[in-house]
C-alpha cells in the first residue's frame, strides 16, 4: 500500500473510539458551561451526539444539533468561527500528542429515524413486511 493508509473495511478501532468520546465529552462542557468565549454560542444550547474521528486522529468530526432542531446553520457558523478557541480548549483534556482539526456537521440520526418510522407506516410497506411474515 505503501504511503496510503489502510481502509479498515470493520469500522472503527478502539483507539479512535476512545478519542472521539473523549472529545464528545469535553465539547458538551464547553458548550454546556459556555466556556466558549462567542456571544452566538452561548445563548444557544447545542447537544454532541458524536464525534468521530479519521484513523490517523488528525480530523474529528462532531455531529451537533440546537436543541429544538432550529438555527442549524446559525449554529454551525458559529461553531466554524470558533473552532481554533474549541480545539485549544478540548485539546488540553486530550492525552494525545497531536489536537485533531475539529469540523462540524448537522447531526441527521433524528431526521433518519423520522424518515424511517415513516416508511414503516407506509401501507404499501407494511402489507409487504406482513407477507414477509406468512
Amino acid at each position: 500500500m505503501g504511503a496510503m493508509a489502510k481502509k479498515s473495511p470493520s469500522g472503527p478501532n478502539q483507539r479512535q473510539l476512545r478519542v472521539g468520546e473523549l472529545i464528545r465529552r469535553r465539547l458538551s462542557e464547553l458548550l454546556q458551561r459556555g466556556e466558549i468565549h462567542d456571544p452566538d454560542l452561548a445563548r444557544m444550547s447545542i447537544t454532541v451526539g458524536e464525534v468521530r474521528c479519521s484513523p490517523d486522529l488528525k480530523v474529528a468530526t462532531a455531529y451537533v444539533l440546537p436543541l429544538g432542531g432550529g438555527q442549524k446553520e446559525e449554529m454551525l457558523t458559529a461553531l466554524r468561527n470558533s473552532r481554533h478557541e474549541i480545539r485549544r480548549e478540548v485539546s488540553k483534556a486530550l492525552s494525545i500528542k497531536f489536537a485533531p482539526e475539529i469540523r462540524f456537521e448537522i447531526d441527521d440520526t433524528f431526521d433518519r429515524m423520522d424518515a424511517t418510522r415513516a416508511l414503516f407506516a407506509d401501507e404499501h410497506v407494511a402489507r409487504d413486511l406482513d407477507r414477509d411474515d406468512e
